[in-house]
């Protein structure tokens, strides 16, 4: 990586359809069925189900609002790729610089991809950045490539 190069980040409305269609059927049918089970002789498999439907819930709840909508303070709204590092600016106007152990993870589809690190505290922070939240593909592969040095 030999120069700077900043990327700005906007919400992902399609893929928020895309994550609706996929979260809201599940956590109903779960839901349904638990309450179902309730009224069962058995009961072990509604409370089973009962907890996935708000498992699911929660983290469908929070990949909807933090990254495809980037409406969670700590949302990302801006990449910065250097050659020792990788900052993140994130909503609420704060930086997160990830200096240590920064990995880089592709997804198979080419839709998405992830990024860990620590930063300067040590703390670990885990990031997934979507195609469509780049106003062009262009700038989308262009981070790709520059974040490969961290596979």
């Amino acid at each position: 990586m030999a120069k700077t190069t900043n990327f700005s980040l906007q919400p992902d409305y399609r893929g928020m359809v895309w994550d609706l269609l996929l979260y809201i059927p599940t956590v109903g049918a779960l839901l349904y069925i638990g309450v179902s089970l309730w009224y069962s002789a058995d009961r072990n498999w509604s409370y089973v189900l009962l907890f996935m439907s708000c498992f699911f819930f929660f983290a469908g709840a929070n990949r909807i609002l933090g990254s495809r909508l980037m409406l969670l303070p700590t949302s990302p709204v801006g990449i910065t790729a250097e050659k020792d590092q990788v900052v993140i600016k994130q909503r609420n106007g704060e930086t997160l610089a990830l200096v240590k152990e920064v990995r880089f993870f592709a997804d198979y589809a080419g839709k998405s991809f992830g990024l860990t690190g620590l930063d300067y505290h040590g703390r670990k922070h885990q990031l997934v950045i979507h195609r469509g939240q780049f106003s062009a593909i262009k700038e989308f592969d262009e981070l790709k490539s520059l974040l490969a040095v961290y596979k």
